[in-house]
């Protein structure tokens, strides 16, 4: 059973920037789609970004591009979500989501439904 655990949520000024991060356990092997998500109030939970367990293509919504950068420190099971130059539309509960054991991330990465494991979320909240 995958274990996914957030931290580095907060409050900022728009402009600011935050790093969420993202600490896993429980792997049975390391072959998984890693992404981050975020829910607003009164909205659908829509995809950020995502990226392979092994590497390759990184994925970003249109509406991070060049703001916000997924990583992972494989020696250390975490992911990270930097996030530079924040919007107040930016304020969300973000989670931390894996898919797999899968050889790559699907087409869909930005699908809720794809993933099967979730964290509890860590709020970001930015103000004008």
């Amino acid at each position: 059973q995958v274990q996914l655990v957030e931290s580095g949520g907060g409050s900022v000024q728009a402009g600011g920037s935050l790093r969420l991060s993202c600490a896993a356990s429980g792997y049975t092997n390391k072959r998984y789609c890693m992404a981050w998500f975020r829910q607003a109030p009164g909205k659908e939970r829509e995809g950020v970004a995502a990226i392979h367990t092994f590497g390759g293509r990184i994925y970003y919504a249109d509406f991070v591009k060049g703001r916000f950068t997924i990583s992972q420190d494989n020696s250390k099971n975490t992911l990270y979500l930097q996030m530079n130059a924040l919007k107040p539309e930016d304020t969300a509960m973000y989670y931390c989501a894996a898919a797999g054991p899968y050889d790559g991330c699907s087409g869909s990465w930005w699908s809720p439904s794809d993933y099967k494991y979730w964290g509890q979320g860590a709020q970001v909240t930015v103000s004008s």
